[in-house]
């Protein structure tokens, strides 16, 4: 785990949701790009230029669309708890940063709720789990013909080390989309199915116009982790160049159907070079976005 950082999950396997929650114990610089059409989010105009607070605490991932924002409560609650957050002289006040994905379908009407979120910051720590738990329960990908022919997406993670710098990535996978992986000639690995083979998303809608899609049921959400000493506004292009490593893994990607939103944090520790720095979130991304969907 990249230093400065927690992840914990809650799962509701009855509900098929969940939430997942990055914690920064000290503090961390913020960014985050909102680059799909259909986006749920919390708090992410405080993490552009000329605001006042300059720190985030925390970022939950949440599943159950709109109705799964609430999970963020419950961090907050936690974090208050703990007396961390931006001190206004009376009271500390959590900074929580949030987004959600669409699993509403996924079983009956499941949400993550605020006790989700408070749970999962009990169960944060520097080992994350990959794969259906937390806000990626009820995560699916390639839903061009509907939730009977897609795939199961999940939480995947990766990190890399150079040299003192710490690059990681966390991502919800729930895309439109198919998991295409671009060392193997762009072989998908997950995604949309017709007689149990899969079929390239993107091609079949340009070959055969489709368009009449399927209503957004989607999004892929994400955080990428670094120790490295930047300023909020290089977060905010980190949490850009992290949309990049999801169009190499997802395709396609950013379409209107989905609200991919990825955020960045930063715990401020090491000189790095800003351009290895940009390299590395790409790749990480990309990484973290494969290890979801591999069983």
């Amino acid at each position: 785990m990249i230093d400065g950082f927690k992840i914990g999950h809650f799962t509701n396997e009855q509900s098929g949701t969940g939430a997942t929650v990055v914690i920064s114990d000290g503090g961390a610089v913020g960014g985050v790009d909102v680059r799909g059409c259909a986006p749920g989010t919390r708090e992410t105009d405080l993490l552009k230029g000329c605001k006042a607070v300059e720190r985030v605490n925390a970022v939950c991932l949440c599943g159950g669309s709109a109705f799964g924002l609430e999970a963020c409560d419950g961090v907050v609650q936690y974090l208050a708890e703990q007396k961390k957050g931006f001190f206004t002289g009376t009271h500390f006040v959590p900074i929580v940063c949030g987004a959600v994905i669409y699993d509403l379908d996924y079983k009956d009407f499941g949400y993550s709720s605020k006790q989700d979120g408070y749970d999962a910051c009990l169960n944060a720590s520097e080992q994350i789990k990959v794969g259906s738990v937390g806000a990626g329960t009820g995560a699916t990908v390639g839903k061009l013909f509907g939730m009977q022919n897609c795939c199961k997406g999940g939480v995947g993670y990766y990190e890399t080390k150079l040299g003192d710098l710490q690059v990681g990535a966390v991502v919800v996978t729930n895309s439109f989309g198919d998991i295409i992986d671009t060392t193997k000639q762009g072989q998908i690995v997950a995604g949309a199915k017709q007689n149990g083979k899969f079929v390239n998303t993107s091609q079949f809608i340009l070959n055969n116009a489709v368009n009449n899609l399927p209503k957004g049921k989607n999004t892929t959400i994400g955080c990428v982790l670094t120790n490295a000493k930047i300023t909020r506004e290089q977060a905010n292009k980190l949490a850009e160049l992290a949309q990049n490593g999801l169009a190499l893994s997802i395709s396609p990607v950013h379409t209107m159907l989905d609200g991919d939103t990825m955020f960045a944090l930063s715990s401020t520790k090491v000189e790095a070079d800003f351009n290895i720095l940009s390299l590395a979130v790409v790749e990480v991304v990309r990484k973290a976005v494969l290890s979801a969907v591999e069983k």
